[in-house]
């Protein structure tokens, strides 16, 4: 573990699936604790994009507009708990950061979830996005998200979706990889909550790629992507592998595993390892929009 967070392990506590109310006060509480970032160059407004609520962070002279899910394992996060990343990653990026409360599991099973992310980005792309800037980004099962609307938007002919920012994502329900199999309690997620997460979201019904995109048999004609994996993630190999199909299909891949890291890591922004990674997404963002 990064020598700067490892102070910090006995003090984050470790999610619980099992009980989604609970995890959704847990999550609100350790979001409450962070230092809350200045959003006074900001335009931040909530709002309504065909039925999803929002809150859209616009920087002056803004270029580009990535539509961004939050984590939580699909069942808890909302537009406060991802506030401090989202702004951060507006000023930032220079980037409009469209969050999206999308609806949450197991209230709302897939593709409850996939298609409020969806309709978001359609929903950007004509009415915030230039032509051709428009990114889908998110964390962990937002992540996921975003890399599922990604493979719809091409399958349907839907969005132009120019970049994908998949930060930690939640790619794949079989949890086979090494890293889903060996990290049975590393800090936050694990082996066991990332199954709990699975089965709120899917809720017993047929697994598509557009829940699990690394189900998908053919990633060619996808958009440009940045995949970051944290070292001790249970998610860690499958954002590897995913980057690396990606790669092999001929779409343009950035692949970064962050040493020393565990899920949820770049939160603790005194660690310089934090810094480095959102700094590195918001550059990755702005490079994309050039």
């Amino acid at each position: 573990m990064d020598s700067e967070l490892e102070p910090f392990l006995p003090l984050i506590p470790r999610a619980d699936l099992s009980d989604p109310v609970g995890e959704r006060k847990r999550l609100a509480d350790l979001v409450a604790a962070l230092p809350q970032p200045d959003v006074s160059g900001l335009e931040v407004n909530d709002g309504d994009a065909s039925g999803v609520p929002v809150r859209i962070y616009r920087p002056p002279a803004a270029r580009g507009a990535i539509v961004w899910m939050h984590g939580g394992g699909f069942c808890a996060g909302n537009l406060d708990s991802e506030h401090p990343f989202a702004a951060r990653l507006a000023a930032d990026s220079g980037a409009v950061v469209i969050s999206v409360d999308y609806r949450l599991a197991p209230e709302h099973p897939f593709p409850a979830a996939h298609d409020d992310a969806y309709r978001v980005t359609t929903w950007a792309a004509g009415h915030v996005a230039e032509p051709g800037l428009l990114a889908v980004g998110g964390m962990s099962a937002g992540g996921g998200l975003a890399a599922g609307v990604a493979l719809r938007a091409r399958d349907e002919d839907g969005p132009r979706i120019g970049f994908q920012l998949l930060n930690q994502p939640v790619l794949d329900h079989r949890r086979e990889t090494v890293s889903a199999r060996s990290f049975t309690g590393t800090p936050r997620m694990d082996r066991e909550n990332v199954g709990r997460a699975w089965e709120h979201y899917l809720g017993g019904g047929p697994v598509t790629p557009y829940a699990a995109p690394a189900l998908a048999g053919d990633l060619s004609g996808l958009p440009p992507a940045y995949v970051a994996a944290a070292e001790h993630d249970p998610l860690r190999d499958e954002g590897i592998a995913y980057a690396a199909r990606l790669l092999e299909a001929g779409v343009e891949a950035e692949l970064h595993v962050w040493r020393g890291t565990f899920h949820g890591s770049h939160a603790i922004l005194s660690a310089e390892v934090s810094q480095r990674q959102m700094a590195e997404m918001a550059a990755v963002l702005r490079s994309a929009f050039r």
